[in-house]
């Protein structure tokens, strides 16, 4: 770790970040990481005579070891702030420790505890709660005035329309969630076959209890994935619509789960 690095904190590197980011993209071109490093040394107390070619050079090759810019020629904010931010200071690094969600059932479970006034959004105190038990899962502990800090940082970060609150694809930028399941299979597949293997293999996906039914955040999980075929870019309350509209059509038996087969039911498909 570069020595003037150590300095940098959460809400020092956000204001460095937003003095390159004026559009609020969410990531930088390739082309302006030499400028963004000469910036962000000049901040941490650096004089422009002892910013060398060598050391720009260096935080550069950091860059390129741990993030794609060949390929795209652009940097995101997260994957930034992981690289520079020391770890002490790099709150984001506890989302990446584990493997990251790669099942919406998971992340819809998190998204239902947090959201704790069913609002359909993650509000600044509920945010405050996430972090709070995320610092305690990972034994860290930290101050009231961290806390609010780093609340106050991560919803500048991850409040893409800036209305102070966090809808579900900001949660899913945060917690790094795989990429939609469903976009695996071909939904229009002709044979019938083709469909019921299809079939199978999705549900086997989303019934993480592995009871032969949705039930649960395993529905919302399901619900999730299946409106963002068609519309990228949903907020809670169109999910709880639609989930609402789901279990009226599909739970034939009035359980509070849809079984196997009155999923498939609802496919057009005959599992037997």
């Amino acid at each position: 770790m570069d020595s003037a690095l150590g300095r940098l904190e959460a809400a020092g590197f956000l204001q460095i970040w937003q003095h390159f980011d004026k559009n609020d993209k969410g990531f930088i071109e390739g082309k302006d990481l030499d400028a963004f490093f000469k910036h962000m040394l000049q901040k941490l107390g650096m004089k422009k005579e002892e910013i060398s070619e060598d050391r720009i050079k260096e935080l550069k090759e950091r860059c390129a070891s741990g993030c794609d810019v060949a390929a795209e020629r652009r940097l995101q904010i997260q994957e930034l702030a992981t690289l520079m931010l020391p770890e002490e200071e790099n709150f984001l690094l506890l989302f990446r420790r584990e493997t990251p969600l790669d099942n919406s059932v998971e992340f819809m479970r998190i998204w239902r505890n947090y959201d704790v006034d069913s609002s359909g959004y993650i509000s600044v105190n509920e945010l405050k709660g996430f972090l709070q038990d995320l610092f305690l899962q990972h034994r860290k502990s930290i101050t009231p005035e961290k806390l609010e800090e780093y609340t106050n940082t991560m919803m500048k970060m991850f409040d893409k329309n800036k209305d102070g609150r966090l809808d579900l694809n900001d949660l899913a930028r945060i917690l790094s969630l795989k990429e939609n399941f469903l976009l695996k299979f071909k939904m229009d597949a002709c044979s019938q076959e083709d469909r019921k293997r299809d079939f199978e293999k999705i549900f086997a996906h989303y019934d993480v209890s592995k009871t032969g039914a949705l039930e649960g955040p395993e529905v919302d999980g399901f619900v999730k994935d299946m409106m963002e075929l068609v519309k990228p870019s949903i907020s809670g309350t169109e999910l709880d619509k639609f989930r609402k509209a789901l279990m009226g059509h599909c739970d034939i038996n009035r359980d509070g789960k849809i079984q196997k087969n009155e999923l498939a039911l609802c496919l057009g498909l005959k599992l037997s």
